[in-house]
This record gives structure tokens, C-alpha cells and sequence, in this order.
């Protein structure tokens, strides 16, 4: 039977910025999923997530952002360039068990970087945190030699706290944070 458009995913649109669309992943996402977690920058500066094949990627997906969605409304977004629609990384707010509060979250392939993208998506998200979901603060952790990223969070307006070791054979990390509602309105 073929798809109608009634039973097509349903694509929930996040945000968009003059050149980007975010949205809620979908199984159908896969593809791209198993392209970027494979890119050997996302593997060195983020994790490495044994998602080696198609059905890797769909169960990434299911238990990753589709999950998050699920549990707590929010959790990684596909970001697409919005004139052509070609997706070109993720970002979001993630809710991780080692860290006590929400944490910002983002990744783009490598042709897109150094384009304004990440920080512009970054941005975005975090309006989306005070306005929507209306987090009292948020955190953000990144590879203690990923400079790039480093400048991403003090640019987004987040301040250095302290370093971070997850586990004892995991680099070196550093924690950021951003008061994202003053205490007074949240």
C-alpha cells in the first residue's frame, strides 16, 4: 500500500533561522544519521556510537532524540539548509544521566563548517530554551582540545566552568554553562 501523505512521519518543525530549519528527527533520517556519526571529526570530538549500518542508525534514532521527544519534549533536531532543504548537521538540548542539568548539544558535517551554520543553529536552540521550554539554565560540554567548539560557547554567550572527565579512560572535557532564564522568572 503505498504512503499517503497522512501517513507520511511527521516532520515537527523546531525553528528556523534566515538559512536553516530544525526539526524533530524521523526514522526516515537514518541515512544521514549513519553518514554523520561516522565522519571521523564527530568520532574524535564527540563519541564514537557503533552505528555501522542502516538499522544501527534507525535504532540510534529511536532511542536517541525520538526517545528524548518522547520523555521530555525536547532532544537533538535535524538541521537542513532552508532553501534546499539538504540536511547538514543536528543540534539540540539533550537530558543526559551524568549531568545534572540539560545540555546543548550540535554537530555538522565538515563541508559546512566555518559557515556561521553551528552557531546560527546554536543560537536558535538556546531561544527555543528560554522561550518554550523555559530552562532555568543550561549546560554544554565539549573535547578540552576542540577549540572550534570552545569559541561556539563563549560566542552563544555560555561561560567556562570547570573541566569534566566522564570516565577515567574518557578525554579531557570542559563543562560550560548559561543561565538561560534569570532565577527570578523561572
Amino acid at each position: 500500500m503505498p504512503a499517503t501523505p497522512a501517513m507520511a512521519p511527521a516532520m515537527t518543525k523546531v525553528c528556523e533561522t534566515p538559512r536553516l530549519l530544525l526539526r524533530h528527527f524521523a526514522l526516515t533520517d537514518a541515512e544521514f544519521i549513519l553518514h554523520l556519526l561516522n565522519e571521523p571529526s564527530f568520532i574524535r570530538y564527540i563519541a564514537d556510537k557503533g552505528v555501522r549500518t542502516l538499522d544501527d542508525a534507525r535504532t540510534y534514532l529511536e532511542t536517541g532524540p525520538l526517545a528524548s521527544y518522547a520523555a521530555y519534549g525536547f532532544g537533538l533536531n535535524l538541521i537542513a539548509l532552508k532553501d534546499s532543504g539538504v540536511p547538514i548537521g543536528m543540534c539540540g538540548i539533550l537530558k543526559r544521566e551524568h549531568l545534572p542539568e540539560p545540555d546543548l548539544g550540535y554537530a555538522l558535517l565538515p563541508e559546512y563548517w566555518s559557515r556561521g551554520y553551528a552557531l546560527e543553529a546554536a543560537l536558535a536552540i538556546i531561544s527555543q530554551a528560554r522561550q518554550v521550554i523555559r530552562l532555568p539554565r543550561l549546560l554544554a560540554v565539549t573535547d578540552a582540545d576542540n577549540g572550534s567548539s570552545i569559541r561556539l560557547l563563549e560566542k552563544s554567550g555560555f561561560r567556562f566552568a570547570h573541566p569534566l572527565r566522564l570516565a577515567e579512560n574518557e578525554s579531557d572535557l570542559k563543562l560550560f554553562e548559561l543561565e538561560v532564564l534569570p532565577s527570578a522568572l523561572a
